[in-house]
C-alpha cells in the first residue's frame, strides 16, 4: 500500500468529518494519526483513512464509539473481512429500506385516490416494516418498570409550549456538559455533577420520577444504545460518555 499522506484539511474533504471529530477520535485513541509535523500538526496515511472508513461504517450501523474501538484493535480483527460482512449487511439494509419506500409509495396512493384496479390491500403498506422488533426492545428496555406509562400519562396534555420549554431546557443541560468537557473538567467536578443534576431534575420533573439509581440505569441505556447517543453527540462529538460518567458521579455523591 501506498503511503500517502494527508494532513486534517483534506481528511475534512475527503470523508466529511469534522476537525472536532478527528480531533476527539484521536483523544479517546479511536483514531490516532500515523505522524505528526515538527509544529506538532496531525498527519494521516492511507491506513489511517481506511480506518476512519470502518469507524464511519460501525457508526452508520448504529455502533457506539467505544465498541468501535474494541473492535478495531482487537487482535483478531481483518479489515477485509470485516468489509464484506458490512456490505452483506448494507446490502439487506438496503432491500428493507427499498421495501419500505415502496410502502410509502403505496401509502401516498392511497391517500392521493390514484390507485388503479383492485381497492389497495392495505397491508402491503406495512411490508418492510417489522413492529415485533420495537415490541421486544420496549420490553428489554422497560422491563416491569412503570416508567414508561408515567410518563406516556404526563406527556398526553402537554401544549406546543411545554415541549418548546421542555427542548429548550433539555438543550441548555447538554450544551452546558459539552462545553465543561470542552473546558478540560472532568465527570466527577462539581460544576459537572450540578450539570447531571439538573439533566436528572428535568426527567424528574418532565417524565416521570427519577432517583440518581435510575439515573444511572439511563445513563447505561445512553451509551449502550447508538440512537441515545446519536441524539445526545448532536450537541458535542464524545458528550455521550462524558454525560454518564457524570451522571454516575452524581449518584455516587448523593447516596
Amino acid at each position: 500500500m501506498s503511503r500517502r499522506t494527508y494532513q486534517v484539511k483534506d481528511v475534512v474533504r475527503m470523508a466529511g468529518v469534522s476537525v472536532r471529530a478527528l480531533h476527539h477520535y484521536d483523544e479517546i485513541g479511536l483514531l490516532t494519526p500515523s505522524a505528526r509535523t515538527d509544529a506538532g500538526y496531525r498527519v494521516y496515511d492511507d491506513d489511517d483513512l481506511l480506518r476512519l472508513q470502518q469507524i464511519l461504517i460501525g457508526r452508520e450501523l448504529g455502533l457506539a464509539l467505544e465498541q468501535i474501538r474494541r473492535s478495531l484493535d482487537d487482535a483478531g480483527f481483518d479489515r477485509r473481512t470485516a468489509l464484506v460482512a458490512q456490505r452483506r449487511e448494507l446490502e439487506k439494509r438496503a432491500t428493507k429500506t427499498a421495501e419500505m419506500l415502496r410502502s410509502v409509495d403505496r401509502a401516498i396512493a392511497v391517500i392521493d385516490g390514484t390507485t388503479t384496479g383492485e381497492p389497495m390491500d392495505m397491508k402491503k403498506i406495512f411490508d418492510g416494516f417489522d413492529p415485533e422488533t420495537h415490541e421486544a426492545e420496549a420490553r428489554a428496555r422497560w422491563g416491569e418498570s412503570d416508567s414508561f406509562q408515567v410518563s406516556m400519562e404526563r406527556t398526553k396534555g402537554y401544549t406546543e409550549d411545554d415541549w418548546r420549554k421542555l427542548k429548550a431546557e433539555q438543550a441548555a443541560i447538554y450544551d452546558d456538559a459539552f462545553k465543561a468537557m470542552n473546558a478540560g473538567l472532568q465527570p466527577d467536578a462539581d460544576d459537572v455533577v450540578e450539570i447531571a443534576e439538573r439533566h436528572r431534575r428535568s426527567i424528574d420533573t418532565w417524565f416521570y420520577p427519577c432517583s440518581p439509581q435510575r439515573h444511572v440505569g439511563l445513563a447505561d441505556m445512553y451509551e449502550a444504545d447508538p440512537r441515545f447517543a446519536a441524539n445526545i453527540d448532536k450537541h458535542g462529538e464524545g458528550l455521550t460518555p462524558f454525560l454518564a460518567a457524570a451522571i454516575r458521579a452524581n449518584a455516587k455523591k448523593r447516596r
